[in-house]
């Protein structure tokens, strides 16, 4: 098992793996581009976004709309306007982990004090603003294509599998952003019941491949990255081992189904989080580009 990489960038780092991308990497993800073809990663945010029973649901209102110039409102020139307001979870649709995210024995990544993390001020180590915009190279290991029948909830998605996996494509190198399709997302539909009442997803030796992959950031078209339900006696052992003990962001509810029917193992990646200070998740809508 990979050794943890608290202090690896410094007693102070809140950026984790994503120090692992640094100029080379983005001009090699660059060189990856042969059509100049765009795939958005993400999901729509509205009434049909699939969320657990403990979030909050998307909410959209208007501040300025046509109603109110029926109702009398100024027109200078003509000139008139729409403005709008959404409410959501930050872990709502597609999003990325802050390494915020999750903790065990009172300590977040690189040791920083869980006691940072409060209602009032969000977390004061290694919130949402920390995590710098992603360009890199992208590897997508379609694990749902290998099978031959569905994944279903509680499935084990091993190293081995990754692995054999990448013989089929692309090894992940330091640096890329590795994104598994379990195929979780678009079998259940927008069934949320179904999507959250267990997933297929890797496993903590998978998440250790990983790590010694050097990968700086990890994605699945699931909710969690990880099998669901955990192994007995672990709770989000994935979770636990790539943001709390080597700082690697986890990216949940991609849409990889269009970018796998390209048949295209390695692309530029690009994605920047919402800024949302202390925040525990950043918004993100990815893209891939063939």
């Amino acid at each position: 098992m990979a050794s943890d990489s608290w202090g690896r960038w410094g007693e102070d780092d809140e950026l984790g793996a994503l120090n692992l991308i640094g100029a080379r990497e983005v001009l090699r993800a660059a060189g990856t581009v042969r059509r100049g073809q765009v795939i958005r990663l993400g999901q729509d945010l509205g009434p049909s976004t699939l969320v657990p029973r403990h979030r909050k649901e998307p909410e959209h209102f208007m501040t300025r709309d046509g109603g109110d110039y029926a109702a009398g409102a100024r027109r200078p020139d003509g000139f008139q306007f729409a403005e709008d307001v959404v409410s959501f979870a930050t872990h709502t649709g597609t999003h990325i982990d802050a390494l915020s995210h999750v903790w065990c024995d009172d300590l977040l990544y690189n040791g920083f004090p869980s006691a940072g993390t409060r209602s009032t001020t969000g977390a004061r180590r290694c919130g949402a603003e920390k995590l710098a915009p992603i360009v890199t190279r992208g590897v997508l290991l379609d694990i749902a294509a290998r099978q031959p029948r569905p994944l279903e909830p509680g499935a084990v998605i091993s190293a081995a599998d990754l692995r054999a996996a990448a013989e089929g494509g692309t090894h992940p190198e330091p640096g890329d952003v590795v994104l598994v399709r379990t195929g979780w997302l678009g079998r259940c539909a927008g069934d949320a019941g179904a999507y959250f009442a267990g997933e297929p997803g890797i496993d903590r030796g998978a998440a250790e491949w990983l790590v010694e992959a050097g990968v700086a950031a990890v994605g699945a078209d699931n909710y969690a990255v990880e099998v669901q339900p955990s192994s007995p006696g672990t709770t989000f052992p994935v979770h636990q081992l790539l943001l709390r003990n080597h700082g690697v962001p986890l990216m949940e509810g991609l849409v990889l189904d269009e970018l796998a029917a390209e048949r295209r193992p390695e692309f530029l990646f690009m994605a920047a989080a919402l800024p949302v200070v202390g925040g525990t998740a950043g918004p993100v809508c990815p893209v891939a580009v063939l």
